[in-house]
């Protein structure tokens, strides 16, 4: 337990002394909250949708959120590059208790950010139907970030380079936000991307903070619970068994 501690603390501590890190992880989120926000406001409210930016506001946490635990699998790639991984394999620790280590450390410093975000969310005008909902809100992003960064590391665990990663991470990323209905609403929506976005799990994080924070939801808040702890369930399995098999 005492290695998973170490690693967790590692994560934080490299996190916290990176203050270009934690702004540069607030433009993108603020990008999309304050252009899309307000500039597609007047729009989705002339479709009878309400408040654009009450809506995107749980998707912009959830981007935020997804970008940085998935990211974190990065890591492995540079502490393989500068010999740090090395050390750590060799420790007389099950390596199970690193891949714990990591993704826990990768999912504190996602919730984090998330949290940041949602912050600059309320200054700019968002608001939950009630704000003892946010400690809710925050258990799907503890559930988002914990299955995204389990799905970084077995990703990175089986790659060599960094430019290898960026490329998977862009062409899995990218998807599986803007698929997510974290920008648009999931009703309605033709049958073939119906059934892509109902397999994409984050749409089922995202959904799940706007059960709790905004009372609107598609698949319903139990069904997004279910999803995100049976899904992050199988990729924490995945990883640390793809961990299990890296070679240095």
């Amino acid at each position: 337990m005492s290695a998973i501690y170490i690693l967790w603390l590692r994560e934080l501590k490299r996190y916290s002394r990176s203050r270009a890190q934690i702004v540069a992880s607030l433009g993108q989120p603020m990008l999309y909250l304050l252009v899309l926000g307000f500039g597609l406001g007047p729009v989705f409210q002339r479709a009878g949708n309400g408040n654009y930016l009450q809506f995107v506001a749980p998707g912009v946490i959830g981007m935020s959120v997804l970008f940085s635990s998935i990211f974190s699998g990065l890591g492995l790639l540079w502490d393989r590059q500068f010999g740090f991984l090395k050390e750590t394999l060799v420790a007389p620790v099950p390596r199970i208790q690193i891949m714990i280590g990591r993704t826990l450390g990768g999912s504190t410093v996602a919730i984090i950010q998330g949290l940041l975000v949602m912050a600059v969310c309320v200054i700019a005008g968002f608001r939950p139907i009630h704000f003892y909902t946010v400690p809710l809100a925050m258990g799907f992003m503890v559930l988002i970030a914990l299955l995204f960064a389990a799905l970084g590391v077995a990703i990175g665990s089986g790659l060599q380079d960094m430019q290898g990663f960026q490329l998977i991470m862009n062409f899995l990323v990218m998807p599986i936000y803007f698929l997510s209905g974290a920008l648009f609403p999931l009703v309605g929506l033709p049958r073939l991307l119906a059934i892509i976005t109902s397999l994409d799990p984050l749409s089922y994080g995202i959904d799940g903070m706007r059960s709790v924070l905004l009372g609107k939801t598609v698949f319903g808040g139990f069904t997004d619970l279910i999803v995100l702890i049976v899904v992050g369930s199988i990729l924490l399995v995945f990883g640390a068994y793809r961990f299990s098999k890296i070679e240095i």
